[in-house]
C-alpha cells in the first residue's frame, strides 16, 4: 500500500505530460487513497518534509490539496500533517507571500469548521504517539496570533479566530497521567520565555498557560523553582498575576503544600539574590517578586486563620445545639407532670 501510495504522490508532483485526462485521473486515485487510508500521508511525511523535489512555492497548492483530501477521511490525520508541513512554512518565506499565508489558513479554517472538529480533535489530540499540536507549534501560534502593534497583518484576525481551538488542543489531555506531565513540563518551558518578553499581549497569554501548567501539574513548581533566577522577569509577571487573582487560581491547584514551599525558596533566592545585586533593575525585580511571594504565603496565613475560625464556630454551634435539645427536653418533662400526660 505505501509503495502503490508512493508512486501516485511521486506522479502527482512529477508528471509533465500535457495529457490533461492523465493528471485528472492520478488526481482522482490519490483523492480517493487519501480519503479511505489517511494515514497513509503521514507514512510519506519524511518525504514531504526532507526531500526538496516536494518543497517550494510551487507545490504549495499540491500540498494543500492533498492535506484536504486526507482530512476528509480524518480530521486529526488533516490537522497532524497541517502543524507539521503547512504551519511551519508561515515562519519562514512563505509568510511574506500573502496568497501562500492564504492557502494555508484557508485549509486550517476548514479544517476547524467541519462538523463536530472541536470535539473529534480535542479526543484526538494524541496520533501515533505524538501531540498532534506540540509545544514547539503551540510557541509559534502564540507568536503568531499575538503579534506586536507594528506587526499585525490582515491575517493575524484570522489566527486569532483559530487560536482558541487549537489551543485548546494542544493543552488537551488527562490531568495527572504520565504523559500529560511531560506535557505540561514542555509547555512550561517554551511559555516562560514568552512571558518574559516586552510584547504586553504575548506576555499575557503566555503567563496564563504557564500559571495553567503549574495547576496541572505541582511538578511544575519544581521546574520553576530551578530556573527562577534565570527567567527573574517572567517570574515577576506570573507571581504578580498569581497574588493578584489568588482566590480564582488557589481552587484549581490539587495541592498547596508544594506552592508554599516554592515560595519560601524564591525568597530564600530574592534575599541572597538581593545581597549581590549590582544594577537597580535587577535589584527593584527582586523587590517585586519578594512582595507577591509575601503577599501570596500571606493568603495562606488567612486562610488557615480562616478555617481555625471556622471549626471554632462549628463546634460552638453543635455544643449550643446539644444544649438546647436537653433544655427542650426538660421542659417537654415538666410541661407533662403538670399536665399529667405521659412521659415522652
Amino acid at each position: 500500500m505505501y509503495a502503490r501510495n508512493y508512486a501516485y504522490f511521486k506522479a502527482l508532483f512529477m508528471v509533465s505530460t500535457p495529457i490533461s485526462t492523465l493528471k485528472v485521473a492520478i488526481f482522482v486515485v490519490l483523492a480517493m487513497a487519501l480519503q479511505r487510508k489517511p494515514d497513509v500521508l503521514i507514512n510519506l511525511l519524511p518525504l514531504i518534509s526532507e526531500n526538496p523535489k516536494y518543497q517550494g512555492q510551487d507545490k504549495l497548492p499540491v500540498t494543500v490539496w492533498m492535506i484536504a483530501q486526507a482530512s476528509q477521511g480524518d480530521l486529526v490525520v488533516g490537522l497532524y500533517m497541517w502543524i507539521r508541513v503547512l504551519f511551519p512554512m508561515l515562519s519562514g518565506k512563505s509568510s511574506n507571500n500573502p496568497q501562500s499565508r492564504d492557502l494555508i489558513l484557508q485549509l486550517v479554517e476548514r479544517i476547524l469548521s467541519s462538523p463536530k472538529a472541536r470535539t473529534i480533535l480535542i479526543n484526538g489530540a494524541v496520533k501515533k504517539g505524538e501531540r498532534v499540536v506540540p509545544a514547539s507549534a503551540l510557541e509559534l501560534l502564540m507568536r503568531v496570533t499575538f503579534p506586536v502593534p507594528s506587526a499585525r497583518v490582515k491575517a493575524t484576525e484570522r489566527f486569532e479566530a483559530v487560536y482558541p481551538t487549537l489551543k485548546e488542543i494542544a493543552l488537551a489531555g488527562s490531568s495527572g497521567s504520565k504523559a500529560m506531565k511531560q506535557v505540561t513540563q514542555q509547555i512550561l518551558n517554551i511559555s516562560v520565555k514568552a512571558t518574559g518578553e516586552g510584547n504586553s499581549e504575548l506576555s499575557r497569554e503566555a503567563s496564563e498557560i504557564f500559571i495553567w501548567c503549574l495547576t496541572k501539574n505541582p511538578e511544575c513548581y519544581k521546574q520553576w523553582d530551578m530556573f527562577y533566577l534565570d527567567n527573574l522577569e517572567a517570574s515577576v509577571k506570573v507571581l504578580r498575576k498569581l497574588s493578584d487573582e489568588w482566590k480564582d487560581h488557589s481552587v484549581k491547584h490539587s495541592s498547596l503544600d508544594l506552592v508554599r514551599e516554592t515560595l519560601k525558596s524564591f525568597r530564600q533566592k530574592n534575599e541572597k539574590a538581593l545581597a549581590k545585586a549590582g544594577n537597580a533593575g535587577d535589584h527593584a525585580s527582586l523587590k517585586e517578586a519578594d512582595k507577591h511571594c509575601k503577599a501570596i504565603l500571606g493568603q495562606f496565613s488567612r486562610g488557615r486563620g480562616y478555617v481555625r475560625s471556622l471549626f471554632i464556630v462549628s463546634a460552638a454551634l453543635a455544643v449550643g445545639a446539644v444544649i438546647v435539645s436537653q433544655k427542650e427536653y426538660w421542659d417537654s418533662q415538666k410541661l407533662s407532670a403538670m399536665l399529667n400526660l405521659p412521659s415522652l
